[in-house]
């Protein structure tokens, strides 16, 4: 699931969020909401889409804090299996833990335990398959720059073809045959690592932070 979770991570973050991305679609998005973005300029509205607000809500979550919330349910699930953890205590456990990692403590169930479906249907271990997706994401991104040169001219101008048939070729086409860590490693020639996720964070975040 890293793989399909890295597909959408991808499309969703590494372009969607990119000033090129922004450059073509601003102009669309202001012709649908022409009266509220009057006075946003450009730059205002990429910070805007790339600001840094630690959330209570993983889904409403932005990157640089959206790991936090993996490793909050991950730690949480590893100490329910192991005994360490009764699910009644689970709620606080939360809540202590949010507050840790995030600064904020949920006021109710629905900004903590409840917010997700997954351990409701069974889904179990699941969470750690979007931290692999972000860490593949930003690996076959740095894969794709260097394999397709000019990929922030073609955002510009709205075309995404040559990003989607190398993604395609590398990675749908090979469909089950390989595990995660074979298929990095046969797409980019490195082993799947936290490096080029890390990298990616600083050259987007870094500069806006001033």
């Amino acid at each position: 699931m890293g793989v399909h979770e890295s597909q959408s991570r991808l499309w969703e973050n590494q372009v969607a969020r990119s000033r090129a991305f922004w450059r073509f679609f601003e102009p669309k998005w202001r012709a649908a909401f022409s009266e509220q973005t009057a006075a946003l300029s450009s730059e205002a509205l990429y910070r805007e889409i790339n600001a840094v607000r630690p959330t209570l809500i993983r889904v409403d979550s932005d990157e640089v804090t959206y790991n936090l919330h993996i490793l909050l349910r991950f730690d949480l699930e590893r100490r329910l299996f192991s005994g360490e953890l009764a699910v009644a205590d689970l709620p606080a456990a939360w809540s202590e833990l949010s507050q840790s990692l995030l600064g904020r403590a949920p006021s109710c169930h629905r900004e903590g335990v409840l917010q997700d479906v997954h351990w409701s249907g069974g889904a179990f271990g699941y969470f750690p398959s979007y931290t692999l997706g972000n860490m593949m994401a930003a690996q076959l991104w740095y894969r794709a720059q260097a394999a397709l040169p000019g990929l922030e001219s073609d955002f510009e101008s709205g075309n995404f073809a040559r990003l989607l048939g190398w993604l395609r070729k590398e990675v749908h086409g090979r469909g089950r045959r390989y595990t995660l860590p074979q298929l990095v490693e046969r797409v980019t020639g490195a082993p799947l690592s936290p490096a080029p996720l890390l990298r990616y964070l600083s050259e987007r975040y870094l500069p806006l932070a001033s």
